[in-house]
């Protein structure tokens, strides 16, 4: 069996099916191909919660993050789901980045206010502090699962043929367009695209053509924790704990950078950053490192004194990230790629599939030059 298609999309987690989605609201014609079943908890975009962090002080991404609040309040108005929860984020542990991203956000007009940390453990009893603290509370988190159950409706709504179950085992690009072969349920078809868009996390690199240059890819996996709070009723911001600068006395015993976010029902969620080992996204354990969930426990002692380290309830995630952490949004001849976006991501998904939609339909368009293969 064969198909042609002018749109295809590899790998439908969050990144791909933000592309399907805004590919099919432009009126194009796109099938999304996921090797495993809805829902699944092999990649990156599963979960309830992800931070909507807006802590950055770089203008491509706070030009990334204005698209992608326009990309969630769309899809929001469009579904009728609120996918944002904006009860506010506090970011410290290094005054000099502290200071560099007020400055960057206020240029812009956004709302960012620098507290003491008399004044944040006043408001924030359960949490501890080290110098400065920046609060902006237009962030909060994206409910992650809701997102990814809106994209693919939304999607759907506009034409868009999404498969879960349907693997890719090669891609061959031609001068006249890219052939795909797909397997699912023991048998194989091919589909013939115009061009193609591979957002297939872990799997990214298995998946291009020889030769495609694509900037190294990592994969790690991340055991993040639910805690329980103390104090059930107390409010949460969401966090980053960074590592470095004068007012990050006493963090230096723990792996690295924190985050986290409040998780209703679950808890707490706290994580070290990029700390994970290297794996195979085929093998993994599912299971944390033994002294990296004993130094969470650790982290969570030292600097949470609402939440209750006994109780931590690990969760496995991968992350694909390049050797810089930004992410790769760019195209060769009829391939479009996104990738390296683990880490933080997941707020940015709306924009990420409009840059990587414009990619696709016109080969003159081009990311910002962070984002490019050859930067």
């Amino acid at each position: 069996m064969s198909e042609r298609i002018p749109f295809v999309v590899i790998g439908a987690g969050a990144m791909g099916l933000a592309t399907t989605w805004q590919l099919a609201r432009g009126g194009h014609r796109v099938i999304a191909l996921e090797q495993f079943e809805r829902g699944h908890t092999r990649g990156a975009s599963h979960g309830a919660t992800r931070n909507f962090n807006n802590a950055y002080g770089e203008e491509h991404y706070l030009d990334l993050l204005a698209a992608a609040r326009t990309g969630w309040d769309d899809l929001a108005r469009a579904t009728g789901e609120p996918l944002l929860r904006l009860h506010g984020l506090v970011t410290h542990g290094d005054d000099a980045l502290v200071a560099h991203v007020h400055q960057a956000l206020t240029a812009r007009g956004e709302r960012a206010e620098l507290l003491s940390e008399r004044e944040a453990a006043q408001r924030w009893a359960g949490m501890r502090f080290a110098g400065d603290v920046l609060l902006t509370e237009d962030a909060g988190v994206v409910r992650a699962d809701a997102a990814l159950r809106t994209l693919e409706e939304a999607a759907r709504a506009h034409g868009a043929d999404v498969r879960f179950g349907h693997a890719v085992v090669d891609v061959a690009e031609h001068p006249d367009g890219v052939t795909v072969t797909v397997e699912s349920g023991g048998e194989r078809y091919v589909l013939r695209a115009d061009t193609v868009i591979v957002t297939a996390g872990a799997w990214t690199s298995r998946l291009l053509p020889a030769g495609f240059p694509l900037p190294r890819l990592t994969v790690t996996e991340e055991s993040p924790a639910h805690v329980a709070p103390r104090s059930p009723g107390d409010a949460w911001p969401s966090f980053n704990h960074f590592l470095g600068g004068s007012g990050a006395a006493g963090h230096a015993p723990h792996p690295g950078q924190t985050y986290g976010m409040p998780t209703p029902g679950e808890g707490v969620k706290v994580g070290f950053h990029h700390v994970g080992p290297v794996v195979d996204p085929d093998l993994r354990s599912f299971q944390p490192t033994p002294e990296l969930a004993r130094g969470l426990e650790d982290y969570v002692r030292d600097w949470f004194p609402g939440l209750d380290p006994a109780s931590a309830e690990p969760i496995s995630c991968t992350y694909t990230s390049t050797d810089t952490e930004d992410f790769v949004l760019d195209r060769r001849g009829r391939i479009v790629v996104g990738a390296g976006f683990s880490g933080h991501g997941f707020k940015f998904t709306p924009a990420v599939g409009g840059v990587l939609a414009h990619l696709a339909v016109d080969d003159t368009v081009q990311a910002a030059a962070p984002f490019r293969i050859d930067r």
